[in-house]
């Protein structure tokens, strides 16, 4: 069967607002393609082309897809089953007041190394350096409940979630705020390390296969995203400080902890400092994003 192929040039977006206005209306269960622009829409192409800022329009989100069906309080279930780069070279940058470590005085903004994809397109050179490509999702969710957010900034639909673990072979839940769900993504990464430090991966555009589905009347309240890799369970928060976003994290997991082995929140949260383990996904965005993973072995699918 032939799959829809959603591209950023039918339609993106740069902000995740509730009024959102669908390019394309699935259907419950239905497989498509998003065809994704590089995070900087290809104004990078070498070495010599440096962002003196972080431009205002940035991590363009193909879509939004509205899934027939989907109404608020229902949760978006989206299979990742193929992320693949469509093009031959990444790009990793600095940019001024941008990154872990912008005001650090012996470290270049801008700067920037084009990553060319090595023919076998297994690796991704940094000068004379091979690094394992491993194509994520950078940006990735659905319409917000009440606010206006740009496609530079986490929250609780998703967003620029930076996390590794957006991947080929994950799942990924949503909550539902809006009508049709609105499901959106790209700022795609050839390759990225836990915690995005100077402020990207290596950038680059990619074409995502998915099954989108809806899930009426769950047990779980979900209300931020929630990731299954097949080996773990990982609950996502986004907040203003580190400590916020794993507590909201934590707080997640052992909720699902408690429903999942019939546990007091108490039980559920001692239980989760034997077998939780926290994972920051990036530390560069207007807010950051941490995840609390617990081996699948201790938790089944709660939907």
């Amino acid at each position: 069967m032939t799959r829809k192929v959603i591209s950023y040039k039918d339609g993106h977006v740069y902000e995740f607002a509730p009024n959102m206005e669908p390019i394309y209306t699935a259907k419950d269960g239905e497989s498509i393609t998003f065809e994704t622009i590089d995070s900087l829409n290809k104004a990078v192409q070498s070495d010599s082309d440096l962002m003196d800022a972080i431009p205002e329009e940035v991590n363009a989100a193909t879509g939004p897809v509205a899934v027939e069906g989907a109404t608020p309080g229902d949760v978006l279930k989206v299979e990742i089953e193929d992320v693949r780069l469509n093009e031959e070279q990444g790009r990793v940058i600095t940019a001024p007041e941008f990154g872990l470590l912008q005001d650090h005085e012996d470290i270049e903004h801008p700067a920037t190394r084009v990553t060319e994809i090595t023919k076998d397109s297994e690796s991704l050179l940094f000068k004379d350096l091979e690094v394992p490509i491993n194509p994520i999702i950078g940006t990735i969710g659905v319409a917000t409940s009440e606010e206006t957010i740009a496609t530079l900034i986490p929250h609780n639909h998703g967003g620029n979630l930076d996390t590794t673990d957006m991947t080929t072979g994950t799942i990924a839940y949503f909550p539902v705020f809006q009508e049709g769900a609105m499901l959106a993504m790209g700022d795609s990464k050839a390759a990225m390390a836990d915690g995005e430090m100077c402020g990207t991966g290596a950038e680059i555009g990619t074409d995502i296969d998915v099954t989108v589905s809806v899930i009426k009347d769950a047990v779980v309240d979900l209300e931020r995203p929630l990731v299954d890799t097949g080996d773990a369970w990982k609950t996502i928060a986004s907040a203003e400080t580190m400590e916020d976003a794993v507590e909201m994290a934590n707080e997640d997991l052992i909720k699902l902890l408690a429903l999942e082995h019939d546990y007091s929140l108490t039980d559920a949260y001692l239980f989760s400092s034997l077998v939780g383990g926290l994972e920051i996904s990036q530390v560069v965005d207007p807010l950051v994003t941490a995840r609390n993973s617990v081996p699948s072995e201790y938790f089944s699918d709660p939907f």
